[in-house]
């Protein structure tokens, strides 16, 4: 790891004006800090927002679970609030890393970072959720915009994220073993403005699937995803799985999510 400087501001004025200037903020650290020790990136001066106590917390506004950007997932995982109103995202930060990875992770660095095998990010735009940062509210659709890519300008920050809470939701993902990120993951979700599917872990990035939607729209149930088509020159292959192994995953995951939401 090369040789950085660490602020630790107390309020987001603070912290606006340090990265203002050029700073990398810091939030659970669970990527950044690991690309820090293998050499990959080389920021000179971290500034970590652990300290600021308007950044966490979770409460249901009207028809919305306003999260804050630095609540961790294991706080997530735990909320009465999320689990009454979105028990979906409540399963979904269950099931991220291990123990310590929920402990330490938080879901605005999540979302920042747009890791393409991320779970976090699916919710987001599954839900049709609100990017709030210190400049703007950015939605759902027009926030993430490919590998590693999102809509945040140099220095923007993540303050809160608003999800609307839908009829009917749920996430199901087949894990990769060792990292325990999403190979595929999907979220499908019922809400006011029709049914959303954002599937995960496909290769470039978090998106939507317009046949899945139509299909499910029609007929909320397993059986309806059997006869929508899914492409495998749309999804990217490694050493753990196929192009065509993760087209393949995306209709039984989509089914998987569907029976859940069902209950």
């Amino acid at each position: 790891m090369y040789a950085f400087t660490l602020e630790q501001p107390k309020t987001l004025a603070d912290a606006k004006r340090l990265t203002a200037g050029g700073a990398q903020a810091l939030a659970g650290g669970q990527t950044l800090i690991a690309s820090m020790k293998q050499r990959l990136l080389r920021p000179e001066n971290l500034v970590d927002l652990g300290g600021i106590d308007a950044l966490r917390g979770i409460q249901v506004d009207g028809k919305q679970v306003v999260i804050g950007a630095m609540t961790t997932h294991a706080n997530v995982a735990a909320s009465a609030e999320v689990r009454k109103h979105l028990p979906a995202l409540a399963a979904l930060a269950e099931g991220i890393g291990d123990r310590q990875v929920r402990a330490m992770g938080t879901m605005g660095g999540s979302v920042a970072n747009n890791d393409p095998a991320a779970c976090y990010p699916s919710a987001v735009l599954a839900l049709g959720a609100t990017v709030v940062t210190d400049r703007r509210e950015i939605a759902a659709d027009a926030f993430f915009q490919g590998l590693y890519t999102t809509a945040l300008e140099p220095g923007e920050l993540i303050t809160a994220i608003r999800f609307p809470i839908p009829a009917k939701a749920a996430y199901a993902k087949f894990r990769q073993p060792a990292s325990r990120f999403a190979m595929l993951g999907v979220f499908v979700a019922h809400t006011a403005s029709g049914v959303r599917v954002a599937i995960t872990g496909g290769g470039n990035g978090v998106c939507r699937h317009a046949g899945l939607e139509a299909a499910l729209s029609k007929s909320f149930t397993p059986e309806a995803v059997a006869g929508v088509a899914i492409d495998a020159a749309d999804f990217s292959g490694d050493l753990h799985a196929s192009a065509a192994y993760r087209a393949h995953l995306v209709k039984v995951q989509t089914q998987a999510a569907v029976r859940q939401a069902n209950g």
